[in-house]
């Protein structure tokens, strides 16, 4: 009888044990790992400028699109409204970035634009409740437009503008809040084709990239000696060049496009700790697709660290770049720790693949909490709704 009674408890305690084995077990498990972001292609016009921004334009709390002469009311974006007459040059609206600011302090987001062709910048007048067209108004002459980008150089809470204009000097144009004008600086007196704004030394404050090398802030921004760093030549680069710690090594690294042939690249930064010598060691994250003109280092797929989005600029010159006839693309490439993982959003042949444009934008559209991808060009406007992984 001892005996019987010892191998039933023996049976209970296994079976007790095999019950609570499955929950212990998935506990255990590591938890799974997302794939990759979705996204839903909702085309919005057929129209060729380059160029896109967002902000919501009438103050009624919904984001809308700018691109070109037209703005799309959200949050919809069907209903679309005429701001302005555009001047064309041959395949080009010199319209090449759309960038919101209040310039003249009415509470109604005005944009500010230039082109290669008028070598110049403007800034276009949200003309608010009135019923009339958008007001242009001149900023300055620079040279040729590549494009232009906005950074807060001075830290006071109001972005500065920067033009890329290959072969002119490199100008920082600050907003005068008070005289509702811009006031011009000069950083270095040339630049080519590329343009970032980071810190690269970790001294605390934005320096200045261009294609040949960087160029270091001085404590005051507006009366101090930029110095040129010809540390590295990024070739025609993108616009913007990202300017970030990729690795999580503690020092900034590059991220570049070649703007007008293949490649993706970033350029990652060591410090020799006895010499205290900087060097560059150059890095291929896709060498296989042309035209990466334009780049976002932002959070795409919510996790809480920044990718790099980029594209295709379709037709950027025209016909004259290397893969011009290729087909297009937009991607996201994600650091997995040791490299890029390239993650394809929209690609094919015109018509079904989407690029990037020469100036997109990256803005939570519906509220959802994910960031969608809003992007022009001569293939089109499209929105890429932010489904989730």
């Amino acid at each position: 009888m001892m005996k019987k009674n010892v191998s039933l408890s023996a049976l209970l305690v296994v079976a007790l044990f095999s019950q609570q084995l499955p929950a212990a077990a998935q506990q255990a498990k590591p938890p799974e790992k997302k794939g990759p972001v979705k996204f839903k292609k909702v085309p919005i016009a057929a129209e060729s400028f380059e160029s896109v921004g967002v902000f919501d334009v009438n103050n009624d709390g919904y984001p809308d699109i700018v691109s070109g002469t037209l703005w799309y009311e959200g949050p919809g974006f069907w209903q679309r409204h005429v701001m302005l007459e555009e001047k064309r040059f041959d395949q080009y609206y010199d319209d090449f970035s759309t960038i919101p600011i209040d310039v003249n302090g009415d509470g109604y987001k005005d944009f500010v634009t230039g082109g290669w062709f008028g070598k110049s910048l403007r800034w276009v007048e949200n003309p608010g409740k009135e019923k009339k067209l958008w007001m242009e108004h001149p900023i300055t002459d620079c040279g040729n437009v590549e494009t232009t980008y906005s950074w807060d150089v001075d830290g006071d809470g109001i972005a500065e503008i920067i033009p890329n204009t290959p072969g002119y000097p490199l100008i920082c144009l600050r907003l005068d809040t008070v005289k509702h004008s811009f006031d011009k600086y000069t950083i270095t007196n040339t630049q080519d084709h590329g343009l970032g704004y980071g810190d690269v030394n970790g001294d605390g404050r934005g320096d200045f990239v261009i294609s040949k090398g960087w160029i270091e802030a001085p404590a005051d921004r507006w009366k101090g000696k930029w110095i040129m760093h010809a540390e590295f030549d990024l070739e025609t680069a993108s616009v913007p060049v990202i300017v970030a710690d990729v690795n999580g090594d503690g020092l900034t690294d590059l991220v570049a496009g070649v703007a007008h042939g293949y490649g993706l690249n970033w350029y990652e930064q060591q410090i020799d700790k006895k010499t205290k010598t900087r060097t560059w060691i150059k890095h291929a994250i896709d060498p296989f697709n042309s035209q990466y003109h334009s780049l976002m280092w932002t959070d795409i797929d919510g996790d809480g660290k920044p990718e790099v989005v980029t594209g295709k600029r379709y037709r950027a010159h025209d016909g004259g770049d290397p893969g011009e006839q290729d087909d297009l693309g937009l991607y996201y490439f994600k650091w997995n720790g040791e490299s890029f993982t390239k993650n394809v959003i929209s690609y094919g042949p015109y018509g079904t693949g989407k690029g990037a444009g020469l100036y997109f934008s990256v803005e939570d559209l519906r509220g959802t909490g994910r960031k969608d991808i809003i992007v022009a060009g001569k293939d089109g406007l499209c929105i890429f709704y932010n489904e989730g992984n």
